[in-house]
């Protein structure tokens, strides 16, 4: 698209991104939509009813051109054709979300209301802060550190692949652990705030509700399911932050010169509980509804944004967009941090745990031993994925283990393997064990700035 198309789709308020269709208040786009989700059901029974046919078809066609074959290889061709078939039906049934008899009809779209995540709030600093006054028993600083709540999730529904709720289970206990250490907060989502925007765009909503709910929490931190924090010892060095909003990890001549998809990773991100990123949300999540709106602004940032494929909208392309398009009014308060690793991506680093452990120590968070391992294109809860499903899991079983060793440590433990969930004993018992608490416990070796255990 071209500078002019750009221009002509911004909205006349000036403050949200470029959006193509208008959307009813709970968020669902419009145009070129009928009225009523009745109509909706009509137009998927429709193509339905076109794939039956089309596949029939072919069926026929299948049958026809295998007659010179045995009975069992027509039987096998049918059967490829009828499961994908099955898997292309469900695939067109699960956008459709199922009626809930206990729910009220839904009213019909208005075009005169654009989708927010909320009502507008201009105060919330005032606000907030009258509240941290009111209730000194919840401060959102404890003995000097800021309050941070890290937020994750996964789907409310089980995995596709069996094995991809073992590894989420996984996932959720590095947390767990990480935050136990450290002494922060953690919230696991299982749940769709706003079905509209589902899928890459779940945490925005997610993100909002918890900050309202939880004026004493300074720092919001999101993190995907599929991340592990692989350096049990390092902690985020707040104290970089004090005039910064959004912290994420990114290169900025991968941003600005380059104008790259991937030039920041929103896989791993902090932000503040302020007023600002209110409104960076507010801003941020017009591009999210599902459907058309997200359809085309897809192609928005696709046309923008150097190296993106074509396909809807994502939560990352649109933020790395915002920030280009309107620079000035954020970047001041946005720290791209690359000096450690807030995310890491696994290929370039699982296979690399051994050498990291012969040469290095926890606690350093860059690549000698990153802080998080992000297992950006593995699907282990999905049925599909860009890498063998295999190479994941063996990866996911390495990055658990290598950051396991570094709490099974305090109890006298370790991994037999990488790749093996048995453990054995690394020191004896003692009559004495607090003199190990005070040699093994990761809490009581703080890193220095330099990057150097203490």
């Amino acid at each position: 698209m071209g500078q002019e198309n750009l221009t002509a789709q911004k909205r006349s308020s000036g403050g949200g991104l470029p959006t193509t269709t208008a959307t009813n208040g709970r968020g669902r786009s419009f145009a070129g939509l009928p009225r009523g989700r009745q109509i909706h059901k009509t137009f998927n029974n429709i193509k339905i009813t076109i794939l039956c046919g089309f596949v029939t078809i072919l069926v026929l066609r299948g049958t026809i051109g295998v007659g010179n074959l045995g009975s069992s290889e027509a039987d096998a061709v049918n059967q490829n054709l009828i499961e994908e078939t099955n898997r292309i039906l469900a695939e067109i049934r699960s956008d459709t979300d199922p009626t809930d008899p206990d729910e009220p009809p839904e009213t019909e779209f208005n075009p005169n209301i654009t989708f927010t995540l909320g009502p507008k709030i201009t105060d919330w600093d005032q606000d907030r802060k009258a509240w941290l006054e009111q209730n000194p028993g919840f401060p959102n600083f404890v003995r000097g550190k800021a309050r941070i709540l890290l937020v994750t999730g996964s789907p409310p529904k089980p995995c596709d692949n069996p094995i991809g709720d073992h590894y989420l289970l996984k996932v959720i206990k590095n947390k767990i652990d990480y935050c136990r250490l450290h002494g922060i907060e953690i919230v696991y989502n299982l749940a769709h705030l706003d079905k509209e925007l589902a899928g890459y765009w779940a945490k925005l909503p997610l993100m909002r509700k918890l900050m309202l709910s939880h004026p004493e929490v300074e720092w919001i931190w999101w993190m995907d399911s599929d991340a592990l924090f692989t350096d049990m010892v390092f902690e985020i060095p707040l104290s970089k932050y004090d005039k910064s909003n959004l912290v994420i990890h990114g290169y900025p001549d991968l941003l600005f010169e380059q104008k790259s998809w991937v030039a920041l990773n929103t896989g791993s991100f902090l932000i503040r509980n302020c007023q600002w990123s209110l409104d960076l949300l507010d801003t941020w999540a017009p591009m999210g509804p599902k459907g058309t709106t997200r359809e085309n602004a897809g192609k928005i940032l696709t046309a923008n944004l150097k190296g993106r494929p074509a396909f809807e909208a994502d939560d990352q392309s649109a933020l790395i967009y915002l920030l280009l398009s309107q620079k000035n009014q954020w970047m001041d308060k946005v720290f791209v941090e690359n000096s450690y690793y807030l995310h890491g991506y696994w290929a370039g680093l699982v296979d690399r745990y051994e050498e990291m452990i012969e040469k290095y120590h926890p606690g350093l968070g860059d690549e000698r031993w990153p802080f998080v391992t992000h297992f950006v294109g593995c699907k282990p809860c999905g049925s599909y994925g860009d890498y063998p499903v295999e190479r994941c899991l063996s990866s996911m079983e390495r990055a658990f283990n290598f950051a396991d060793n570094q709490v099974l440590k305090l109890y006298g433990f370790r991994h037999r393997g990488l790749l093996s969930p048995k453990i054995k004993r690394i020191r004896n018992e003692t009559v004495t064990p607090l003199e190990f608490v005070d040699q093994f416990d990761i809490r009581k070796h703080p890193v220095s700035s330099s990057g150097s255990q203490s």
